[in-house]
């Protein structure tokens, strides 16, 4: 381990509600993590129950988000990522998959969830020649994120601004681009943007049980359009093939023809 930093905030202070489940670790579940208690499980058992596909969405995902950062590091030349809402650690996270191809490759994690902050550590890891840190900050703070991200990363350097399954935690879509401008604003030109999202308009049974997932009392979270998860790249040049489903964003040409699945995403640089 090697130039860390946790950066406490009030999120720091909340304590672990096991008897509601947490959408981090219903992921963590659906990914195979071990990080999540039976209320959780109980939660995404009743979900794949309706859908046994979000399975499929939660893997290829991470699938996508690996692709991504593969991408950046390996023919971008991105050593520098802003990793917000990064949920609990599971394999081949953002710093393992970058300082894999680039051991120099500066990463910082931001999340708000005390579950997520009481395991930063196994995030902490990094190579030597780099640095990996950890911000406790809500995504509805992007000020406060770039200040503590400052202190690992030099925003006057071109970074990678990671947003994988957050933006639709944002109730309000005016509120979610206003973070993603704020975020991106702060960021040089060569900076690139990740962002994948559900979407609607795909499969009727995956909204059907995400919307009463929604109703449980769990926090929400928000499917929205292809077309408005392209506006999150607005004023970005968008990469080939622009906002996609993820399975069909730059698949493995040694894999089985993708199928189109409910979960969108793409990838663009600031001009």
């Amino acid at each position: 381990m090697t130039d860390h930093v946790t950066t406490p905030g009030a999120a720091g202070h909340q304590k672990i509600d096991t008897s509601v489940p947490h959408s981090a670790r219903i992921w963590n579940y659906w990914l195979g993590g071990k990080d999540n208690y039976p209320v959780d499980e109980e939660a995404g058992d009743a979900y794949t129950a309706v859908f046994p596909g979000i399975v499929t969405i939660a893997r290829s995902s991470r699938a996508f988000l690996q692709r991504n950062i593969t991408y950046l590091v390996a023919e971008a030349g991105i050593r520098q990522f802003l990793d917000v809402g990064t949920g609990l650690p599971t394999a081949d996270n953002t710093h393992e998959v970058a300082q894999r191809i680039a051991p120099e490759t500066r990463i910082v994690y931001v999340d708000n969830d005390p579950m997520v902050l009481a395991h930063a550590r196994a995030l902490l890891y990094s190579s030597p020649e780099g640095a990996t840190a950890y911000v406790d900050a809500d995504v509805l703070d992007p000020d406060r994120i770039l200040a503590a991200a400052a202190e690992t990363l030099d925003f006057s350097r071109p970074t990678a601004l990671i947003l994988s399954n957050i933006l639709g935690h944002i109730g309000d879509y005016d509120q979610a681009r206003s973070v993603v401008d704020r975020l991106m604003g702060a960021l040089p030109s060569g900076s690139y943007l990740s962002v994948n999202d559900g979407s609607l308009g795909i499969d009727p049974v995956f909204e059907q049980a995400q919307e009463a997932y929604n109703a449980s009392g769990a926090v929400p979270y928000n499917l929205r359009t292809a077309e408005q998860i392209t506006s999150f790249f607005d004023g970005l040049e968008l990469l080939e093939p622009g906002v996609v489903s993820v399975t069909q964003w730059r698949p493995d040409v040694s894999s089985p023809a993708p199928v189109v699945i409910a979960e969108h995403g793409g990838l663009a640089r600031k001009p």
